[in-house]
């Protein structure tokens, strides 16, 4: 007998690493030990493999069992290394041929069936990337596998067919077992309902609001009293967004597999997600985190979509300002004992708040029974630094008796979001050489160089810089919204209009 191999995939974050798995069976006393760094839940793979190898017909050797999962400086996790450190065993007993460059990623039952992982998409990805095409996985895995271009991907339901393809001895195994298997559920996908715009009644300043937001990926603040329509305006933000690409869905795609946001996916995400985390959650769930090495949080599910905070001031303001470094990069990384974890995470944050503890300090405020200081605490929950980040900043007031009587003379959200992607269209034409696609990521360097405006065009804005009114930061978010508003009026560049709209957006909700 020889040292059996296979190969797996230990997943970092989204980040992949070849895992090459070496068995040995030994002369001495019955033992099964796996080396390498494994975690609780891989070290139990040795009882679920000794059963399903049994229940399968191809018992394991009564002798040491010996496998080591190199790199062994990885951190190793979960119960996808099952079938890997099998088929390596299997091997070095030669039950079965050799697997060549093949990538084995299931789970054992104590049955001998293979059952799914999560992750399974980013995993094979990396294989793919390493340059091992050829993968197996459970069969429930399977159409979520093959969506990764030049996958070679092969579902199996039970270990015994697999060890017969590998050349194992039929008269052994059980293939005659056929467990039932869950079948993959179609979640949906793009067919899921999306909240009309035309549901929002009056608000003609939000609307405009959000459309904006929509076409230049911009942040908002939402600011009014309780019922003016804050969260179902956030809500109708990501039937606005364009259709993902096939690289940003499969990025999304990736993150939501591995989250386990569904249990396998059949197509690719197409749809901007949404993210509403209950302001109770804590930074672990809003940003990621957990035991171990950590794991995706709401903020990364939300990539390429909407992060929405309603009752923004009700979050501990540790997990607010949490939000100030993807705001910025677009990535979330996260540090802990057992590793670092690298996430993306550009989303669009929308902040849902009132103007006060009891909701009322709106209009004229007559009813409000808070103190002036009980409103500035408050509100002061939401740091500087972080409403700094947020481009437009708007003040939502009470929908009129006029406008709440009005029925189908409002816009959908059909009409708005094509607007959207013409100005999305636009914005991808003027910035592609740059490598960005909205107007949200340019640089203030390029808004100062390349895109430099007049000096006449941003007056008002210079004033605001000098008076302190803007910071620098402030200063660039406007620009990068007026420019928005030049695309969605098929301007070729913004004009003084547009950077007095764009500071207006900006500052509505800290004016009022």
């Amino acid at each position: 007998m020889g040292v059996g191999r296979s190969y797996c995939v230990a997943l970092v974050g989204l980040n992949g690493y070849i895992v090459e798995v070496e068995a040995d069976i030994g002369q001495t006393l019955p033992n099964f030990v796996i080396l390498g760094l494994p975690d609780a839940a891989l070290n139990e793979a040795k009882e679920r493999i000794r059963s399903a190898a049994q229940n399968s017909g191809i018992p394991l050797s009564r002798r040491k069992i010996t496998a080591n999962l190199i790199p062994a400086s990885l951190p190793k996790r979960g119960s996808g290394f099952d079938l890997a450190i099998t088929m390596a065993v299997l091997r070095a007993a030669e039950d079965i041929r050799s697997t060549g460059e093949t990538v084995f990623i299931a789970e054992l039952g104590l049955d001998g069936r293979l059952r799914p992982v999560r992750g399974i998409l980013p995993a094979v990805m990396a294989a793919v990337q390493a340059g091992y095409s050829d993968v197996v996985v459970a069969e429930a895995n399977a159409p979520e596998a093959s969506l990764v271009p030049g996958a070679n991907v092969r579902g199996y339901k039970t270990l015994a067919r697999l060890a017969f393809d590998f050349g194992a001895d039929p008269k052994e195994l059980a293939l005659d077992y056929d467990p039932l298997c869950e079948d993959v559920p179609d979640d949906g996908g793009d067919a899921a309902v999306v909240p009309d715009l035309c549901d929002v009644s009056g608000q003609a300043e939000a609307r405009r609001a959000l459309e904006v937001a929509a076409a230049g990926g911009h942040h908002m603040l939402l600011t009014g009293p309780p019922g003016a329509g804050k969260t179902m305006l956030a809500e109708r933000l990501p039937g606005l967004l364009p259709d993902l690409a096939d690289t940003a869905a499969m990025e999304v795609t990736a993150i939501h597999s591995l989250a386990a946001v569904q249990s396998s996916a059949v197509r690719l995400v197409r749809r901007p997600p949404f993210e509403n985390p209950h302001h109770s959650a804590t930074a672990a769930a809003i940003i990621g985190g957990g035991s171990g090495l950590p794991r995706p949080g709401a903020a990364s599910r939300a990539h390429r979509g909407v992060l929405f905070l309603d009752e923004a001031p009700e979050y501990e303001r540790r997990v607010l300002d949490a939000l100030r470094q993807p705001l910025e990069s677009g990535e979330l990384v996260i540090h802990r004992s057992a590793g670092t974890a690298a996430y993306p995470a550009r989303f669009q944050l929308v902040l849902a708040a009132n103007p006060c503890p009891c909701g009322k300090a709106s209009g004229k405020g007559m009813d409000c029974t808070c103190t002036a200081m009980m409103r500035r605490r408050y509100f002061g929950r939401m740091s500087g630094p972080l409403l700094d980040r947020v481009d437009i900043q708007l003040q939502v007031e009470r929908v009129s008796l006029a406008d709440f009587g009005q029925a189908g003379g409002e816009e959908d959200t059909r009409t708005v979001a094509t607007r959207v992607l013409a100005a999305r269209h636009r914005q991808l034409e003027r910035l592609a050489n740059l490598g960005l696609e909205t107007n949200s990521q340019v640089p203030g360097r390029t808004l100062r160089g390349e895109l430099k405006l007049p000096s006449g065009t941003t007056r008002i804005l210079d004033t605001a810089l000098e008076r302190g009114a803007l910071t620098a930061r402030g200063y660039d978010r406007v620009l990068r919204l007026a420019w928005t508003l030049a695309d969605l009026g098929h301007s070729k560049m913004p004009d003084s209009d547009h950077i007095g709209q764009a500071l207006g957006l900006r500052h509505t909700a800290a004016a009022a």
